[in-house]
């Protein structure tokens, strides 16, 4: 499924619903909020998505607590957790969506390795995690990505299917 599909597909259900999206990124540097507005009637369900790499942004703009950060980092389902439930308060969202994890080509440890991503979708009936390692040979920063954003999309449209 391309982009804009999971997009077109993802503004319709929510556009049937009455419900809205928010997004906090990390390492998908605004993918997700790209791949939902590249649809025609995206701002009906759309009104905001954040881009933070600091964890000082993430505490200040969406309200994860240092302390989830100072135990966990900033790559962690629990800052996960807490960036998707924090836009969805934020903003006011029926749903909302984060990303953290290490795109590289640097910036990987043994414990947590370049391709390493955490992704939350947050509802009124609670917030899933996702760990995804996508160290497939070949798969670069852009890959990395794409390929979180278009999994946690993915995770809201079977998300509302099953409704």
């Amino acid at each position: 499924m391309t982009q804009f599909e999971i997009s077109t597909m993802l503004v319709s259900e929510l556009k049937k619903r009455g419900m809205k999206i928010a997004s906090v990124e990390s390492c998908t540097a605004g993918i997700i909020s790209k791949i939902i507005t590249d649809a025609p009637g995206s701002s009906e369900v759309f009104d905001l998505g954040i881009t933070t790499y600091s964890n000082e942004m993430k505490t200040k703009m969406v309200g994860v607590p240092e302390e989830i950060l100072s135990l966990h980092g900033a790559v962690s389902p629990e800052t996960a957790r807490a960036m998707a439930d924090g836009i969805r308060r934020v903003s006011g969202a029926d749903i909302g969506v984060a990303t953290t994890g290490i795109a590289g080509p640097g910036g990987g440890t043994p414990e947590k390795p370049v391709g390493l991503v955490y992704t939350a979708i947050s509802t009124v009936n609670g917030t899933d995690v996702t760990r995804l390692m996508i160290d497939i040979p070949g798969a670069d920063r852009d890959y990395i990505r794409n390929t979180a954003a278009e999994t946690v999309l993915l995770g809201v449209l079977t998300l509302l299917k099953d409704k």
